[in-house]
């Protein structure tokens, strides 16, 4: 009965009754009661006319909750219903919301006490104003002025509106309104901002109430970014906010207003300004916070103000150095001023606070690197003209010295004494890299890392970046400062795990930054004290985080361990040892540099090296049980990719197959036994323990054949069949446990075990074939006798028991050997198609793992077998295309990928083909009404940019004349079209019209209209669907940044290319063997 009477909203609504269940969703009454409320309450809320109740409820209620609820419905109001409202109810609303404001602000009680309502009722105000001002509401800025003079709470809370109001037109419009709007809103903004910079300059010279001194600042601190630079440097501004910066109570949100100054950028018209702020601030510093203080310390047990003011600090300093040094660099009056300042940063460098060193960080790299780079500049101006003469010949200007022109020298001089501190500092913080898998847990043991963390990794790149550019700068200091640690590291002066660790994480990451033969002599010294400190320290968890570092210094350095044999083999061997040392992480880490060790100097390992009498892969070879034998299974498997890489340098077919022989001895072995055995009796491989070896051999072929490629051939041929009847067999074993058992017999661990076994053949196969090089006979080798074993057992299986990667395996066998596998495509689909088509399409949550390796299937099958699609027929290409939209709508962003992708492939093959027509007749207006459909669908953003193309593809289609014969059905549609492009634009205009009644039809048609003349030109193409998104309100008030991704991406690869330039930069170890050795 209550809900009935709250449904009807022909009359004023009951407002008791509307508290009462507004309470009943928030109480503590039955779950019944809270579901019951919550159905009425969006009911409500879903209904249209509720809004015109809100003034109703707002003045009858004194619940909060009830005024929130009320709130809600008016902003959904606001944001997608605003405009189409007639002007009448659009005023009446705004002047009731703005008076409502006014009553409770007027005095300091109500002010308070409604303080969370008040804010709410700012946040709708400034809603509206974003429809109203400035066309609609002219006077609001001047209003706002008179009514803060009328008292000094109103005046506070003009102060929160103005700075909502800055924000969001400056912070948060992106993605929110059209370009224009914003636009718009801007110049509004700048046009009257003298009212509000007089009104804030009133207040900071007349008020001596705190909280409205605090408001006022605080809204200027959003107005600084944006306003005129005349307010600033040409009124008393900046003098008023240095007084207040003395002052306790305001020091940290004045120093946010100076630091939003600092980091204006434009021409030097008010450097003088900056120079006398900076002085000035520098003189009010140093009595605030003495530069004797210990700054880490003092942050360690100071208050939170105390601890923001350091904060707020490191901010100020850090923006004004980045636009303003040059000017404190330019006269020795400033010079001292500017070094005290970068004292303090360094200092405040130290405190122990993650954010606070981002914040140092990120500006001392981009310090260091403008050092660095005029430097580079001129060297390669040098090397260039050494390779353009042939020799060197005097090209440098007079004046340049070491190719350096004085200018530069003198700028690195005056920062000489900082840089250096700064090395220090970056070797005591250095962040720990990803390849150190053993740390320091909360109780003080030392233990296996257990998950990454991924902001530890990013601070270590740029951590890692900077230390380049400083090692670069000196070679000589930072070679003293890390050796000169080291010793105090051996004497036990200096003796922690922390302090070992960050200093062997900075020897590692400035591998190739050094001349060679620097690089050398620095290493042996290294290598040598680290062996010495692994000798003379005693206890368990001290001997493991040596180990750790000294795998991870001699892992970072290929280029040396390639010229030094005799330090190769020690390493090795020493890798070798620790392959021993049952302590967690160790093992893991010993085999892990072993891996990365050999792939860079695996030449050197298969060959007869002087005063040996035989290569050390054959030495390894026949040691190989000893120095495995406290190994777990996964470390083998790396163990056994790592020989196998050094057999492949080996350039001697003979040589290579003995090598490969000999290494397999212990798995074939046990393979034989098994197969032996099972030829006797097949229930022998039934038991649990045999499965586990099978499983663990396969593992141990497939990290051969990763590293092995081509030249893994005789062992795979040596097991291929017996392989098969395993898998066969394993299969036969699934299918029936799940016919015959219940519906989770598929998650048995026996079942799961078997599976693993299936699994990892194909997974070998597949490794085998995508990694040997591209020799048909080996696709009509291995690839026949699989048809049977492998497609038809995924076709008889039940559907639980089928292995996704079988649809992996024959996409990279097509990917392989391309056309030749036309002949095989249909026995593929009819082994696959149907029956993977009725897993994936009953929703959109089953078998993740086919849906995706089954688009990437047919991928391949378009791509390079294109004329087995055509021979289809038009029903099985319907369920080809049917499947692909199924695809491309998936909210699994993968897999719409792959579908969209798919979907490209397929429109530029079929464009090409005589079936154009046929095929553009069928499906063309499908995909188009498709691709909208998910293009506006906020799920779908991560796909934009292939929506895009495959809209520009269709419209490009259809205005080029391609297509000789019309899209329309003449039979259906009496009206002759002059053209496609002409009906595909109207039918694009109707289609668009019904999805979004919101926009009215010259909006649709002008958006349409403009996507047609933007067709040869993507980027405005895309920007035009941008706006039009926004401006459909589906994807306002969200996150928009998957639509700009495309040029996020083109942005890292240019900041690659600048890496590459530098050496250092891209670690060795992670460079593509561009230096392999020879």
């Amino acid at each position: 009965m209550a809900a009935e009477k709250l449904r009807d909203l022909s009359q004023p609504i009951d407002v008791p009754l509307l508290d009462a269940t507004v309470a009943a969703f928030y109480g503590t009454g039955s779950k019944e009661q809270r579901t019951a409320a919550d159905q009425i309450l969006r009911e409500l809320q879903n209904n249209p006319d509720m809004w015109l109740q809100v003034m109703h409820i707002l003045q009858n209620t004194q619940n909060l909750n009830t005024k929130f609820f009320a709130l809600q419905v008016l902003e959904g109001v606001i944001k997608y219903r605003w405009n189409a409202l007639p002007v009448e109810q659009r005023d009446g609303m705004k002047n009731f919301i703005s008076d409502v404001i006014v009553q409770l602000s007027r005095n300091e009680a109500s002010f308070r006490t409604e303080r969370l309502y008040v804010n709410k009722l700012n946040i709708i105000l400034v809603q509206i104003l974003k429809h109203e001002w400035p066309a609609r509401w002219r006077n609001f800025i001047p209003d706002l002025v008179s009514a803060a003079k009328t008292s000094e709470t109103i005046c506070e809370n003009c102060m929160a509106i103005l700075k909502l109001l800055s924000e969001e037109v400056f912070d948060f419009s992106r993605g929110e309104m059209t370009q224009l709007k914003i636009k718009e809103l801007k110049q509004s903004l700048n046009s009257e901002f003298q009212l509000i910079h007089e009104l804030c300059l009133f207040v900071l010279s007349v008020s001596q109430r705190t909280e409205l001194i605090r408001a006022t600042l605080s809204t200027l601190h959003a107005f600084l970014s944006w306003i005129p630079l005349g307010y600033i440097f040409e009124s008393p501004l900046l003098e008023t906010l240095l007084k207040f910066f003395t002052m306790q109570a305001y020091r940290n949100l004045t120093l946010q207003c100076l630091t939003e100054v600092a980091s204006l950028q434009f021409g030097n018209f008010y450097d003088a300004q900056y120079v006398k702020m900076y002085n000035i601030f520098m003189v009010q510093l140093q009595s605030i916070l003495p530069p004797t203080t210990n700054i880490p310390e003092a942050y360690a047990h100071g208050s939170s103000d105390e601890q923001a003011f350091i904060q707020n600090l490191a901010l100020f300093f850090t923006l004004f150095f980045k636009v303003h040094i040059r000017i404190l660099e330019s006269t020795q009056e400033n010079i001292s001023a500017l070094l005290l300042g970068l004292e303090y940063l360094i200092n405040i460098s130290y405190v122990d606070d993650t954010e606070v060193f981002k914040v140092c960080l990120d500006y001392w790299n981009t310090l260091v690197s403008e050092l660095f780079q005029p430097h580079r500049s001129l060297e390669n101006s040098a090397a260039a003209a050494t390779n353009m003469m042939g020799s060197q010949v005097s090209l440098m200007p007079p004046g340049m010295v070491d190719g350096l022109g004085p200018q530069l020298l003198q700028r690195r001089q005056l920062y000489a004494g900082p840089v250096s501190k700064l090395r220090m500092l970056m070797i005591c913080r250095m962040a720990k890299p990803e390849e150190v898998l053993i740390v320091e847990d909360e109780n003080g043991n030392i233990v296996r890392e257990t998950m990454k963390d991924s902001d530890v990794l990013v601070q270590y790149k740029i951590m890692r970046e900077t230390l380049i550019y400083l090692s670069h700068l000196d070679h000589d200091d930072t070679e003293k400062q890390m050796l000169g640690k080291l010793s105090k590291q051996l004497s036990g002066k200096d003796w922690t795990w922390n302090n070992l660790n960050t200093l062997c994480w900075a020897i590692g990451s400035i591998s190739g930054s050094m001349g060679e033969e620097q690089e050398n002599r620095f290493l042996v010294m290294v290598i040598r004290d680290l062996l010495n400190l692994c000798e003379i320290t005693k206890g368990k968890d001290n001997k493991a985080v040596i180990a750790s570092n000294i795998m991870y210094v001699v892992g970072q350095y290929p280029r040396f361990l390639r010229a030094h044999w005799k330090f190769l083999k020690t390493v090795v061997n020493k890798l070798f040892e620790f392959m021993h040392e049952t302590h967690p992480g160790v093992q893991d880490m010993a085999c892990d540099t072993f891996l990365k060790i050999v792939q860079k100097c695996r030449r050197k390992f298969v060959i007869t090296q002087v005063g040996e009498n035989e290569p050390f892969v054959s030495e390894l070879l026949s040691g190989l049980s000893t120095t495995i034998a406290d190994l777990e299974p996964h470390q083998i498997h790396t163990f056994y990719e790592s020989v196998g890489s050094m057999i492949q340098a080996e350039s001697d077919s003979q040589k290579r197959d003995e090598y490969l022989q000999r290494l397999m001895v212990l798995p074939n072995q046990k393979w034989m036994e098994i197969i032996g055995q099972a030829r006797q009796n097949a229930d022998f491989l039934k038991d649990q323990d045999v499965i586990r070896t099978v499983l663990n051999v396969l593992q141990t072929n497939t990290s051969v054949a990763s590293s092995l490629g081509t030249y893994f051939l005789p062992q795979i041929t040596l097991i291929f069949l017996d392989m098969l009847n395993v898998y066969r067999m394993y299969s036969e074993l699934i299918s029936k446990s799940i016919a015959e058992g219940t519906p989770f017999t598929s998650r048995t661990s026996y079942v799961k075990l078997l599976r693993s076994v299936k699994r990892e053949t194909l997974k070998l196969i597949e490794t085998f074939l995508d990694k040997a090089e591209d020799q048909p006979q080996i696709g009509k080798q291995f690839v026949p006798p699989m048809m049977d074993p492998v497609l038809g057992d995924y076709a008889r299986n039940v559907p639980d028991a089928r292995e996704s990667e079988v649809l992996s395996l024959f996409a990279t066998i097509i990917n392989k050997y391309k056309a030749s596998m036309i002949e095989d495509i249909p026995h593929i689909f009819e082994a696959v198609f149907q029956c993977t088509l009725e897993m994936i399409t009953k929703n959109f949550e089953d078998y993740p793992e086919h849906r995706l390796k089954f688009f990437s299937l047919l991928r391949a099958i378009a791509t390079h077998c294109f004329p087995a699609l055509i021979c289809l027929s038009s029903q099985q290409l319907k369920f080809v295309m049917d499947s692909i939209i199924w695809a491309f709508r998936h909210t699994e962003r993968n897999i719409a990928e792959t579908g969209l992708n798919l979907l490209l492939e397929m429109l530029n093959k079929f464009q090409a083909s005589e079936f154009c027509n046929q095929f553009y007749r069928t499906y063309f207006l499908t995909i188009e009404q498709e691709i909208f459909a998910v293009l506006t669908d906020t799920f779908h953003k991560p796909g934009f940019k292939l929506h895009v193309l495959v809209l520009q593809h269709l419209l490009c289609l259809a205005e080029s004349g391609a297509l000789t014969e019309p899209l329309w059905d003449a039979a259906t549609n009496s009206y002759p079209y002059p053209s496609n492009g002409a009906f595909v634009r109207e039918y694009t205009i109707k289609l668009l019209s019904t999805s979004f009644p919101n926009m009215t039809a010259a909006e649709v048609t002008q958006f349409v209209n403009g996507l047609f003349e933007s067709t040869n030109d993507l980027s405005t193409f895309k920007t035009h669907i941008r706006d039009f998104l926004i401006q459909s309100k589906e994807f306002s008030a969200q996150d928009n940044k998957d639509l700009y991704a495309e040029e996020a991406a083109a942005q890292r690869e240019r900041e690659r290319q600048r890496m590459l330039s530098i050496p250092g930069l891209i670690a060795p170890v992670e460079l593509q063997d561009e230096m392999v050795d020879s």
